[in-house]
């Protein structure tokens, strides 16, 4: 087998990833800024792509155009986020924030109007106000939301590593065993 041949790859992306959690862990701040920037770099990239396929498309209609402003939207958006991280990385909070806030008032209010039917609303009504917790305080210190959003990709970096590093040496175990 393929994979059982090459396990050490996943060994290697295993401690790569633990590697990046241990890292976004103890700088959850810096974790947030890398996540903004590849999205910047992501963004600038697909606009030129998405101008690019404007013009070398065969097919004209009236809405190509539409393709042109998306890529022009695009890479401002891209230059703007490398060029000021923080200030991007800043709506972002906010943007989650929000999202935090609505979503916890829907899930209270879906426990509420289900309190008849359902058993155990109580859990729906906690992550309910967890959400809204949450996005309070990142919408009042954003500096919190951006360590915790950091902390969070640590945390999955981390998990991530430890369960390819599991699933390495099994394909080791696996491949020295199929061919003994």
């Amino acid at each position: 087998m393929l994979l059982a041949r090459n396990w050490w790859v996943f060994l290697l992306r295993g401690l790569l990833a633990i590697l990046f959690g241990v890292v976004a862990l103890f700088f959850p701040a810096a974790a947030f800024l890398s996540l903004v920037l590849v999205f910047g770099i992501f963004v600038l990239v697909d606009g030129i792509f998405a101008i690019v396929t404007a013009f070398a498309s065969s097919v004209r209609s009236e809405n190509w155009w539409w393709l042109i402003l998306e890529g022009v939207f695009g890479i401002l958006i891209g230059i703007l986020t490398i060029w000021q991280p923080a200030a991007m990385g800043l709506a972002w909070v906010f943007i989650i924030a929000a999202w935090a806030i609505v979503t916890g008032v829907f899930e209270i209010f879906t426990a509420v109007r289900l309190r008849k039917e359902l058993t155990g609303e109580w859990v729906l009504v906690l992550g309910g106000v967890l959400s809204v917790a949450f996005g309070l305080l990142a919408m009042i210190t954003p500096q919190s939301g951006a360590f915790a959003i950091g902390t969070i990709v640590g945390l999955y970096a981390l998990l991530f590593g430890i369960l390819f590093v599991l699933l390495a040496f099994r394909l080791r175990g696996f491949g020295s065993g199929a061919s003994a």
